[in-house]
């Protein structure tokens, strides 16, 4: 008897359990020749994939809610109404802000739902045609793709909107991923003490490991196992964007693909008779903010996944030694060093089921809906495993989390957004310019497209222990922040350039 078969004879499931009975991905491949398609007909086709995969392909028709991935590639203003009505669906539609988190957020957000009784299915879907969009902006060419009236509004749109930065960030130009996970990434390699050499080999490892990943997913963009050294190594192809890191290292957004899922109620998934054998079920998940960077206590940790990521074990009743498989989001290597730390979680295993966002696969806001439809084919395919994926977006800002299992859960789902104690962690002041002596934190040197050095930037802090933002132009200082571990170093500032004190 299996460990789910065992499990299941001993569980009685509540009828109002979510239970994930579905899902698809679609790669368009326009990198060898394939049609160009809007990101909706990814999406329709990435679910259509997933009713396939329940046995039910009625599926997307009967759904109550229809939520969507925030859309970069083109500008709808509620493409899940685009998708219920090709579907000949009334469905409600769902479309958050912005962030990598999404995904998760709105499988947790229609676990709730359906738990709560307040639908019996639902779909969580998103894609991009980014790939496609920037060739036909290059070729200055028409896209007649669907067009939506700017008073058209989804349903239910999250609170609030993206947040992109700190206004000391801004002031700067600090505002790309690009220019803040290097920050992160030289302060963690600070805090370890290695020299340079052995923190690159470290973190060219962890990036080998997420392509060898790839290389064995069908759904993978990229599917090439580099070396760590290759990974790690600036050439004329693979460019420094930010030191450390090369283009091969950064999440690779030029791409046309799309994925999703179908969730359903037990007691509805039972009476559409879809096998048990493709059911798997959310047992918890938990959602939280930290705070933008500027404010953050220090550069190499994070509250909200510390709180959150934990809180959601808790509520799965696993700890994360128990977690069979894992999917940490993986922009840059410093988001997957943090959750490490946070979570406990060995480097050295296996950290990711699809393959990662430089090689598998970045679009966007959605990579996080590809490593669900992929950890829920892992489950499956060792029956009453755990899995648990992890979202991010921003810069390490937003974040949630998910608990899965081909086993049903003892209590149900069950979600907390433990915002209180995340914020409980701190936050650091922020200075929007400085005339006075200060010590390096983090930095980075960012590059231009041909390569060439282009501006320094480093977090500071104060004697006093506020934060504030150094730049420089000088060759000297750039090539010296490119060999040399700087952290703790002193420093003066007059207004925002910097100068390190010999």
């Amino acid at each position: 008897m299996t460990r789910g078969a065992e499990l299941e004879e001993t569980v009685t499931i509540d009828p109002r359990t979510p239970v994930i009975v579905g899902v698809g991905q679609h790669l368009q491949r326009t990198d060898r020749g394939e049609e160009p398609l809007e990101p909706v007909d990814l999406m329709e086709l990435a679910l259509r994939a997933a009713a396939d995969d329940a046995g039910s392909g009625d599926l997307p028709g009967l759904a109550q809610v229809v939520a969507v991935v925030p859309v970069i590639s083109w500008g709808y203003r509620d493409p899940g109404r685009l998708l219920a009505e090709r579907f000949a669906s009334s469905a409600t539609t769902w479309y958050p802000s912005m962030g990598g988190n999404t995904p998760q957020l709105l499988v947790n957000r229609l676990c709730r739902a359906i738990t709560d009784g307040q639908a019996d299915v639902g779909v969580v879907v998103g894609g991009e045609s980014y790939r496609s969009r920037m060739a036909a902006k290059r070729a200055d060419e028409h896209l007649d793709w669907t067009r939506q009236a700017d008073d058209v509004r989804a349903d239910w749109n999250e609170d609030g909107t993206f947040s992109f930065g700190h206004p000391a960030e801004l002031a700067l130009g600090i505002a790309m991923p690009t220019q803040a996970y290097p920050v992160f990434e030289t302060a963690l390699w600070h805090d370890s003490g290695r020299s340079l050499e052995e923190h690159l080999r470290v973190i060219g490892e962890l990036w080998a490991g997420f392509a060898r990943v790839a290389a064995d997913n069908p759904y993978a963009w990229r599917r090439e196992a580099p070396s760590a050294e290759e990974l790690t190594t600036p050439t004329a192809e693979n460019r420094t964007v930010g030191f450390p890191y090369t283009k091969r290292m950064v999440a690779n957004p030029d791409v046309d693909m799309a994925a999703g899922c179908i969730v359903c109620s037990v007691e509805r998934a039972r009476a559409l008779g879809i096998a048990e054998d493709r059911w798997v079920f959310p047992h918890a998940g938990t959602d939280g903010v930290d705070r933008v960077m500027s404010e953050r206590v220090d550069l190499v940790s994070s509250p909200a996944i510390g709180v959150a990521g934990n809180r959601a074990l808790e509520l799965a009743g696993v700890t994360v030694e128990e977690v069979d498989h894992v999917d940490l989001y993986s922009c840059f290597p410093s988001a997957v060093q943090l959750a490490c730390r946070e979570l406990g979680i060995d480097p050295g295993r296996q950290l990711t089921v699809y393959g990662g966002l430089p090689f598998a696969g970045g679009p966007w806001n959605n990579p996080v809906s590809h490593a669900i439809a992929t950890m829920v084919r892992v489950l499956r395919e060792d029956p009453g495993s755990t899995g648990l994926v992890t979202a991010n977006g921003g810069n390490v800002d937003k974040h949630a989390f998910g608990v899965y299992s081909t086993a049903p859960p003892t209590g149900g789902f069950r979600w907390e957004h433990p915002q209180e104690q995340i914020d409980a962690a701190g936050r650091r002041p922020v200075l929007e310019t400085h005339d006075g002596p200060c010590s390096v934190e983090g930095w980075t040197v960012v590059h231009e497209r041909d390569g060439s050095r282009s501006r320094a930037h480093a977090a500071c802090l104060t004697p006093d222990g506020d934060r504030v933002w150094g730049v420089s132009h000088d060759p000297d200082l750039m090539e010296l922040l490119e060999t040399t571990d700087v952290g703790g170093r002193a420093a003066v500032l007059s207004g925002n350039e910097l100068r390190l004190v010999d």
